[in-house]
Parts: structure tokens; sequence; C-alpha cells
């Protein structure tokens, strides 16, 4: 099990957050994810490591 956390800007209302948890949720091995909107903080839990690319990009997504 593997956790990392992020840092999301550019999100302001639950509309956002929900896409932002949609997407990352569909990598590959990610069991799951919590967004805080006040902070932008992303903690995303995993099986195993997930690439910060792959999380960057889905929230790019």
């Amino acid at each position: 099990m593997s956790t990392a956390s992020y840092t999301v800007t550019g999100m302001t209302c639950q509309h956002c957050v929900a896409s932002v948890t949609e997407e990352i949720s569909e990598i590959a091995g990610v069991t799951d994810v919590a967004v805080d909107l006040p902070t932008g903080a992303v903690t995303v839990t995993s099986d195993d490591e997930i690439s910060p690319d792959a999380v960057r990009d889905a929230v790019h997504e």
C-alpha cells in the first residue's frame, strides 16, 4: 500500500473536486482519493506506487 500527497491549484468548487477524484481514481491501482478543496491537498492511496506524472496527467484531463 502506498500513499502520496499532491497540491492541485485552481479548484474552485465541488465539481472540480469530483472531476479530480474521478480522473485520478481511473489510474490503475488507485484505491482511494481524498481531496481537500480549501487547501488543494490531494491524497492518493494505491496498491503500488503511482507515477506523479500519471497523477498530473489525470488532473489535467
